[in-house]
């Protein structure tokens, strides 16, 4: 494994004036292990991370050098992993990770300092990027300007691969090309397609494959990857012509795949955990090679639900599930191999998976494509494995795992129930495209445990079934938490073990936003009185301590915390605006802005992080940690006495008076 680089450039090697991190206080560690917490992870996306002053060109990175100052200050803190979002390339109209390439790395997330460096061969030169950092917009600093990031990223490109062809023979060069070329035969069959489509793309006037007209090769290059002579035939003329483009796009995968490998071995020194983002939906990119496999006629998404009550068309590409096997060979077939090679290369990569609606993999709500009105027709849609006999989905029925008389015809198609029993044969049929997930789990020697699976407000009965199948959990976001309805999914006691528990995702508003909200309303009595409940269950809390907790918006969302830690949830997730305090809604989901996927931490985290904590206005994790241990009773709290008194004395030191 390559060795994480020392921190380079400017005031870095200054060295005490950079703060490096450590491990967390024990008393910390230990409050975790006793209350049985096994994961604590914080949710980041990509383009958040904070940089430096000096390579900060308009994005964050994981891989910037700001980024390694933020690892080292969480993991002090007391989290045992993060969680990143999807790392794919994003279109220039749509920043959203989750419409991103499946194999290819963002190159927007390329963190430009370490090139300028002699371990990277000085592929790119300092002056390069302190002018893209001087003509960066001022707005960049709290929000990325996407144009902006765009444009430097090209510029520091047009520069690295020339700078690597003129001197791949000398010095840290010539090092770098040998590593480039057991990268490439490593990952040669998504790289050359994915480079290739890249050339075509500007070809064809940086259009999407659908819309590639103006010569006569035009057809053929949009079904480039089906069988047949002339397709073959294309595709080797084309690898030929655009050789050294795809070269070039595979150089850029490199540079990214060196710099994660190095930043997961400098977060394994800190005691951190990776956990990557197995996305439901198709880039375009990937759209246009799956296209062979893919069910005609028919996209996924989101079916009506309390999360979104009138569904949600999102327009993606549905594998075909007669492409699962060769015929009746019972050999994998195109579609299964595909999602293997992508799991195995995501594995290779993290340390664990965040499963992106699994819905998706178990029982797909599908509706019929190329209709006027989307909304209406998703609305209108079935479930891909379970619509035996609907007479507006007759193409659906070869596919069907339950028999007519396990549906629940008078339930409306979406809701959990409509399949009411399944057998153990119908419940692996339903669990195939899960078998390959976790076989290729455990083949890179990682336990269940590895899995999140992101069941939000629905569980189909078939899904919950393969859930069970495996011992896997579903997230619980307690924000959602219905207070009146004893028997609600997102409130904390009702949680297993194994599943994920959070205040809020990337999706959801701030906790810091709702609270005053909720303060404002008058709901917030609600939230104390049930707080009080499940953190005081022996009736001993103090005199008015709900009225206080309803009153102080820093006391109402500390409680809340505390309530991740009490159980029986093992696994906590905490998304970083909720930690830093930040008021700001990360992503509005179903709508278009500017503001979405935007949201940046500035390189003076840490004096926020502390000016916040004093005023309550920021996650304290030792506070609520023994909030949480004392929820427990006092029979458990029994011999945990110096504990306490040390969590106590971090949580008053961790917020300091004004």
């Amino acid at each position: 494994m390559i060795e994480p680089d020392e921190p380079v450039g400017g005031q870095a090697q200054e060295g005490d004036e950079r703060k490096r991190g450590g491990n967390p206080p024990a008393a910390i560690q230990e409050a975790l292990q006793l209350l049985g917490i096994r994961h604590l992870l914080l949710g980041i996306q990509d383009a958040a991370f904070p940089c430096w002053a000096e390579e900060d060109i308009g994005r964050g990175s994981p891989y910037s050098q700001g980024s390694r100052e933020f690892f080292a200050f969480i993991r002090g803190l007391g989290f045992t992993g993060v969680q990143l979002g999807p790392q794919g390339m994003t279109s220039p109209s749509n920043p959203s990770p989750y419409d991103g390439t499946l194999f290819s790395r963002n190159r927007l997330s390329l963190a430009p300092l370490p090139l300028t460096t002699a371990p990277w061969g000085k592929l790119l030169s300092r002056e390069t990027l302190a002018e893209l950092v001087a003509d960066r917009p001022q707005a960049a600093r709290f929000r990325t300007v996407h144009e902006y990031a765009c444009y430097a990223r090209s510029r520091i490109l047009e520069e690295v691969w020339p700078t690597y062809l003129a001197g791949q023979g000398r010095g840290g060069l010539a090092d770098l090309a040998g590593e480039f070329a057991l990268f490439r035969r490593k990952n040669n069959g998504w790289l050359i397609r994915d480079g290739l489509y890249e050339a075509l793309r500007h070809h064809y006037g940086n259009r999407n494959w659908q819309d590639w007209e103006g010569s006569p090769q035009a057809r053929l290059d949009r079904h480039l990857w089906r069988g047949g002579k002339q397709f073959v035939s294309r595709r080797r003329t084309l690898f030929s012509q655009y050789s050294e483009a795809i070269a070039a796009y595979a150089f850029t995968q490199f540079l990214l795949d060196r710099q994660h490998r190095q930043l997961r071995g400098y977060a394994h020194q800190l005691g951190l955990q990776l956990f990557g983002d197995l996305q439901i939906g198709f880039s375009d990119r990937d759209g246009w090679f799956v296209e062979s496999f893919l069910l005609a006629g028919y996209f996924m998404g989101a079916p009506p639900s309390r999360t979104n009550p009138a569904g949600q068309p999102w327009n993606y590409p549905v594998l075909d599930p007669g492409r699962y096997f060769v015929g009746s060979s019972g050999r994998p077939g195109a579609a299964l191999c595909f999602l293997r090679q992508r799991l195995e290369k995501m594995l290779r990569e993290f340390d664990g998976l965040r499963i992106d609606h699994p819905h998706g993999l178990v029982c797909p709500w599908v509706y019929r494509a190329g209709q006027e009105d989307s909304l209406a027709a998703v609305q209108a849609g079935a479930r891909l494995f379970a619509s035996p006999d609907l007479p507006d989905h007759p193409e659906l029925a070869a596919f069907a795992i339950p028999r007519p008389n396990q549906i629940n015809h008078h339930r409306p198609r979406y809701v959990d129930d409509w399949v009411r029993d399944l057998e153990p044969a119908q419940v692996e049929r339903y669990g195939l495209l899960f078998d390959v997930i976790m076989q290729a789990t455990h083949g890179q020697g990682q336990e269940s445990q590895a899995i999140a699976c992101e069941i939000l407000s629905t569980q189909p009965y078939p899904i919950r079934r393969v859930m069970e199948r495996y011992g896997l959990g579903r997230f619980r976001v307690s924000q959602k938490a219905d207070l009146g309805n004893p028997d609600d999914v997102y409130r904390s006691e009702n949680a297993r073990s194994e599943d994920w528990i959070m205040l809020g995702n990337h999706d959801t508003p701030s906790i810091w936003f709702l609270a005053e909200q909720w303060r404002d309303s008058g709901a917030a009595r609600q939230q104390a009185d049930y707080l009080a409940w499940r953190l005081h269950p022996e009736g001993a809390e103090e005199e008015g301590w709900s009225a206080k907790v309803a009153g102080d918006v820093g006391e109402l969302v500390q409680a809340k915390v505390a309530n991740l830690f009490v159980g029986p949830a093992s696994n906590v997730m905490i998304f970083f605006t909720d930690l830093l305090g930040v008021r700001d809604i990360y992503n509005r989901p179903g709508s278009v802005s500017d503001d979405n996927w935007s949201l940046r931490i500035t390189a003076d985290f840490e004096r926020d992080y502390q000016e916040r904590l004093a005023r309550n206005r920021a996650i304290n994790i030792p506070k609520a940690l023994a909030l949480a241990i004392r929820a427990r009773g006092r029979a458990f709290c029994q011999g945990h006495d110096s504990l306490l008194t040390e969590l106590d004395l971090l949580a008053a030191k961790s917020a300091p008076p004004v």
